[in-house]
């Protein structure tokens, strides 16, 4: 099985990168056999002029590509800010082919200041999925600031809530694979 996980945050400690790293070390303890078959494209750490000006042909930039193209499993985490995800991962997503994302499994992953951010996931993020052919867009799991509140040793650490959620929707997968393989080991 080959898991990408998108971080969208341009902050390097957030909240939605607490989300995606619970997201990520939960399916892996699951599935320890793919823990070897997981890459991770944090955008805020690709170029920002190749990302900015859509250099495909940039080094970092084509190998993020491949990485999308070769998943099974893409884990998409973003900060939500004015009702909408954030502008570098919507600067990711607009580099990927029209149908990057058909045949994959997808999980949006999204952080916000309270849950009324939580409808950008159905009006902004999923939509631009679907254009990009995802048709296995699982439940979204969405967390205020409040629920990955700061801790002065670990940085910010989702409650047992929010990881309750983030195993049930991962339970699913999991199961599914089990009946039918999305996830095989390539």
């Amino acid at each position: 099985m080959k898991i990408v996980a998108i971080q969208g945050s341009p902050s390097a400690s957030s909240r939605s990168g607490s989300l995606l790293a619970l997201a990520q070390s939960r399916l892996q303890s699951r599935l320890q056999s793919v823990a070897s078959r997981a890459h991770q494209i944090v955008v805020r750490e690709l170029p920002a002029q190749a990302l900015l000006h859509a250099q495909l042909d940039h080094p970092l930039i084509r190998q993020a590509l491949v990485e999308v193209a070769q998943a099974q499993l893409v884990l998409i985490a973003t900060p939500i800010y004015k009702a909408a995800y954030s502008g570098l991962l919507k600067t990711f997503l607009d580099l990927l082919p029209q149908d990057a994302l058909r045949g994959k499994t997808v999980l949006p992953l999204a952080t916000g200041g309270s849950i009324a951010h939580l409808l950008a996931l159905d009006y902004a993020l999923k939509p631009v999925l679907s254009a990009l052919g995802a048709r296995d867009i699982l439940d979204p799991v969405f967390a205020t600031d409040a629920q990955i509140p700061r801790h002065d040793a670990l940085g910010y650490v989702p409650v047992n809530e929010v990881a309750e959620r983030i195993d049930l929707v991962l339970r699913a997968v999991i199961e599914r694979n089990e009946t039918q393989p999305i996830l095989e080991n390539a």
